[in-house]
């Protein structure tokens, strides 16, 4: 079958990829839609260190093909979103409603593909870039049957993650305001987060003026190209501002834009040595800096919530849908990807 595999030097679509059947507790999805992310892309440019050759993909949607023993909440036919999450579920994170934070669903990543006979490892618990994949059973939420399936591939990253920062992890409240810096895929996410959330005053700040329209149709208030602008829509700051690029000077007017008790939520990933600094006098008016790993979610309730309001009109799914690639143009998808040409391209099987 075919699959997108980085093998620590290049990547490459290839055609004879090979998927085990599922085991106890596991499903097998032939692949629809998969959304292309910049973690895809931090892989293959060493920023997120993985092991290789990996099939590549996590932000993807389908249709089960079959189940293994012990799987009761999808069957054959139906259609699925995929998370990334391949939590536990009996931990005490788990158990606390942290499926984010469960030890077991980071860092041990399977390989369930091989090629020539030699293993592949899965990238984050997921590999959507090839036609078919396996995935634990809780990573499998399942959709209405006429919801498209390349809107429905970008809940299992972009939205959980955009999204769940604004709802889950930094609690936007009605009346807030909100700086977003960097609108792409999750940035845009994190916009309509903040609308959803009932923010008052909503500030987009990326360097590409081309970007305006879009980050206004998703929630912006405000749209600006650098955030030296920010103090003259909010004099007093900010109460919520989040990081979507990853880049550690961006982190830091992040946290130079907060009002008192503001929170700077961090979602852009910067190469893993990487180091910011802020002022630690500035941080003593109750002022926070967050962490947020795929947006707090809690898959299987917020993408069944996130198909709701989709459904309602009132979250926006196939507007981030900027351009659709066949699997075998992924170099192409890939370079729109990063000159940052689309919001968000998907890989179609």
């Amino acid at each position: 079958m075919r699959g997108v595999v980085f093998d620590g030097t290049r990547t490459e679509v290839v055609d004879d990829l090979e998927i085990r059947d599922p085991g106890p507790g596991e499903v097998l999805v032939a692949i629809a839609a998969a959304g292309l992310c910049h973690s895809d892309l931090s892989v293959i440019d060493g920023t997120i260190p993985f092991p290789a050759p990996v099939v590549l993909g996590h932000e993807g949607a389908g249709v089960v093909e079959s189940v293994g023993p012990g799987v009761v909440h999808v069957r054959p036919g139906d259609h699925v979103a995929l998370s990334t999450l391949a939590n536990c579920g009996a931990c005490a994170q788990c158990d606390r409603g942290r499926p984010t934070m469960c030890r077991k669903a980071i860092g041990r990543p399977g390989r369930p593909f091989s090629r020539g006979g030699e293993p592949v490892f899965q990238f984050a618990s997921n590999s959507a870039f090839a036609e078919r994949t396996v995935v634990r059973a809780v990573q499998a939420v399942r959709i209405p049957a006429d919801l498209p399936l390349t809107s429905a591939a970008l809940i299992g990253c972009g939205v959980l993650t955009g999204v769940g920062a604004v709802l889950n992890r930094a609690k936007v409240g009605l009346g807030d305001s909100v700086v977003v810096i960097g609108t792409g895929g999750i940035g845009l996410n994190v916009l309509q987060g903040a609308r959803l959330a009932g923010a008052r005053t909503v500030v987009a700040v990326d360097s590409n003026p081309a970007k305006e329209a879009v980050a206004r149709q998703f929630g912006a208030t405000h749209f600006l190209t650098a955030a030296d602008g920010v103090r003259d829509v909010l004099p007093d700051g900010a109460d919520h501002a989040f990081e979507c690029v990853g880049r550690t000077e961006l982190i830091r007017q992040a946290i130079d834009l907060l009002d008192r008790h503001g929170q700077a939520i961090l979602l852009g990933v910067p190469a893993a040595s990487a180091e910011a600094s802020f002022l630690v006098s500035s941080m003593y008016l109750d002022k926070s800096i967050l962490g947020c790993r795929y947006g707090s979610s809690r898959p299987q309730r917020d993408i069944a919530l996130y198909v709701d309001l989709y459904r309602e009109g009132r979250l926006l799914l196939d507007e981030l849908v900027t351009e659709t690639y066949p699997v075998e143009d992924f170099a192409k998808a890939a370079d729109d990807a990063h000159h940052g040409r689309v919001a968000r391209g998907v890989l179609v099987f």
